[in-house]
C-alpha cells in the first residue's frame, strides 16, 4: 500500500441567512395646474404609461379636484424615469401664455 496523504480537516461552512431586501416603493405624483389643458394631461399620461383614456381622465380629474394624484408606483429608478418622461413633453402647445411642463414629483409611496 502506498503512503496515503492525510486529508486536512474539512470544516463545514456556517449556514448564513441571505435576505433580499426590497426597495421601498415610490410614487410618481401628478400635481394640478391651471395652465395645461385637460386634453394635454390625458395625452401625456397615455403616452408615458400606456393607460386607457378612461384611466387617464380619472387620474387627471383626481389631480384637478384633490390637488395631486399618484399616477404610478414602483421602483425609484423607474419612477424617476417616468417623471422625466412627463417633464420632457414640455408645456401644452395650445397654451400661449405662461406655459410650463406638467408638475410632477417622485415621492415615497405611502
Amino acid at each position: 500500500m502506498a503512503n496515503a496523504t492525510p486529508t486536512p480537516d474539512v470544516v463545514p461552512e456556517e449556514e448564513t441567512e441571505t435576505r433580499t431586501r426590497r426597495q421601498p416603493p415610490y410614487a410618481v405624483v401628478l400635481h394640478n395646474d391651471d395652465t395645461n389643458t385637460m386634453d394635454f394631461v390625458v395625452t401625456v399620461l397615455r403616452k408615458v404609461f400606456g393607460y386607457t383614456v378612461e384611466k387617464c381622465v380619472e387620474l387627471m380629474l383626481e389631480a384637478h379636484t384633490q390637488g395631486k394624484v399618484a399616477v404610478w408606483i414602483g421602483a425609484l429608478e423607474v419612477a424617476e424615469l417616468k417623471a422625466d418622461q412627463i417633464k420632457s413633453f414640455g408645456p401644452d402647445p395650445h397654451v400661449t401664455k405662461n406655459g410650463h411642463p406638467l408638475g410632477v414629483t417622485v415621492e415615497p409611496a405611502a
